[in-house]
C-alpha cells in the first residue's frame, strides 16, 4: 500500500514538474513574443514611479497581455530596480521583452513634447510640439520668437516637465553673431557664451541641449562638428578646385551658402566662383558686400546702395581680388563639398530666375539677357 502510494505521489510530482516546466516555457514566449497593441502609445513614466504602476498603465493601453508575466519577467530579468523616468513610443505589436528594455535602458525620451529652438539667418523661433504616436508626425503646440514675443503658457508648463526633450536646430548661413545672439536668448541655457566664436567655424546641425547646459560648451560642441567636417572634406577635394588650403575652402563655402537657397544649385553658384578665380575674375558678390556692412551682425533689410557697391572694404568683392580675408558666415556640409568639388561649367555668371533659383550664363551677352528677364520680372513684381 505505501508502495503504491508513494508510487503515485512521484508521479504526481513529475507530472507537476512538467506542468510547471510548461508553464514558465509560456511565460517566457508569451514575455517575448509580439505583443497586443495595435497603435503606437507614448508611455509616459513618472520619476518615483514602480514597475507595478507602469503594467498596470500599459495593460489600460492595451500594451499586455498579461500584467502578471510582465512583473514576473522584469524580475526574473533583474530589472526591477532599474525603471527610468521618461517618455517612450512604443511602437505597435511591441513585446514585454521590447518594452522592458526601453523603460529601464534609459536615454532621451523617444516621444511626448520637444522645444526646438530654430536658429535661421532672419530670426530665431521657439517651437512646442507633441509627438503623435499614431502617425509619428509632430503636432506643433506653441511658436514664439524669444526675447520679443510673449511666452506662451505651454512653454512654461512644458519646461517643468523633467522628460521634455530639447534641441537647437542651426540653419546654414547663419553667422557667429546671430548664433551667439540666439543662445542668450534660449533661458534653458546658462552661462557667459565668452568670446564670439570665428565665422565659419560653427556647423549647421541639430544639437541636443538639457536644462542648464552651459551656453559655451554648445559653442564649443559646434566647433568640434565643423573642425570635424572641414577636416574630412578637404580630403575629398577635387583636383580642378580653385582653393589651396582648408581656411580658404570654408571662405568660399561661406560665400556659396549666401548666394543660393536651392541645394541642388550649390555646385553651379561653385562653379561660377572657381572659374572666376582660376581666370582672374573678380567675384562680384553681393553677399560678401553686404557682410563689409554689417560685418554679420543683424541682416542688412534693405538693398545694397551703390556706394556700398563702390566702397573698399576687406570683403568688398566688386573691389578686391580674389576671397575675402574671412568667412562671411558658417557653411553646411554641402557647401563645403560643393567649395571644393564645384560642377564641370563654363559658366562665369549668374542672376536670379524668378523661381527662387538662377539662370547662369558663359558669356557677358547671354548675361545681360538673363538680367533683362529679371528687371522684367521685378518690374511686374512691383506693380502687383
Amino acid at each position: 500500500m505505501w508502495r503504491s502510494l508513494a508510487s503515485n505521489m512521484l508521479t504526481v510530482l513529475i507530472v507537476g514538474l512538467f506542468l510547471f516546466a510548461g508553464l514558465i516555457l509560456w511565460g517566457k514566449r508569451e514575455f517575448s513574443s509580439e505583443g497586443p497593441l495595435a497603435e503606437a502609445i507614448c508611455l509616459r513614466v513618472e520619476r518615483g514611479s514602480n514597475m507595478s504602476r507602469v503594467s498596470q498603465q500599459l495593460q489600460r493601453d492595451g500594451a499586455l497581455s498579461n500584467g502578471a508575466i510582465f512583473r514576473i519577467g522584469v524580475k526574473y530579468s533583474e530589472k526591477e530596480q532599474d525603471l527610468k523616468a521618461g517618455s517612450y513610443l512604443v511602437q505597435p505589436g511591441a513585446s514585454m521583452e521590447t518594452i522592458v528594455d526601453q523603460i529601464t535602458r534609459g536615454g532621451a525620451s523617444t516621444c511626448g513634447t520637444e522645444i526646438v529652438y530654430r536658429v535661421g539667418v532672419t530670426r530665431i523661433l521657439a517651437e512646442v510640439r507633441e509627438l503623435d504616436p499614431a502617425t509619428n508626425a509632430y503636432v506643433e503646440r506653441a511658436e514664439f520668437t524669444p526675447g520679443v514675443d510673449a511666452v506662451p503658457a505651454v512653454y512654461t508648463e512644458k519646461k517643468a516637465d523633467a522628460d521634455t526633450r530639447y534641441r537647437i536646430a542651426l540653419a546654414e548661413g547663419v553667422t557667429s553673431w546671430q548664433v551667439v545672439q540666439a543662445l542668450n536668448a534660449m533661458d534653458v541655457l546658462a552661462g557667459d557664451p565668452g568670446r564670439r566664436p570665428e565665422e565659419g567655424s560653427l556647423a549647421p546641425d541639430s544639437y541636443e541641449v538639457r536644462p542648464g547646459t552651459e551656453r559655451a560648451a554648445v559653442l564649443a560642441e559646434m566647433q568640434a562638428r565643423q573642425d570635424k567636417r572641414i577636416a574630412e572634406v578637404w580630403e575629398t577635394r577635387s583636383p580642378d578646385a580653385a582653393v589651396n588650403s582648408p581656411e580658404e575652402m570654408l571662405i568660399l563655402a561661406s560665400i556659396i551658402e549666401k548666394e543660393t537657397g536651392v541645394p541642388e544649385e550649390r555646385g553651379l553658384v561653385a562653379s561660377v566662383f572657381t572659374n572666376r578665380l582660376q581666370r582672374g575674375m573678380r567675384l562680384q558678390t553681393d553677399p560678401t558686400v553686404i557682410y563689409g556692412v554689417t560685418k554679420g551682425e543683424g541682416v542688412l533689410g534693405r538693398g545694397l546702395r551703390q556706394s556700398e557697391l563702390r566702397g573698399v572694404t576687406p570683403w568688398n568683392t566688386y573691389v578686391i581680388e580674389g576671397l575675402p580675408p574671412t568667412p562671411i558666415a558658417n557653411p553646411g556640409l554641402d557647401s563645403l563639398l560643393a567649395a571644393v568639388n564645384p560642377e564641370q561649367t563654363d559658366f562665369v555668371f549668374f542672376v536670379a530666375d524668378g523661381t527662387g533659383g538662377h539662370a547662369f550664363a558663359k558669356t557677358l551677352e547671354e548675361h545681360n539677357r538673363n538680367v533683362a528677364k529679371w528687371r522684367q520680372i521685378e518690374a511686374g513684381a512691383g506693380n502687383d
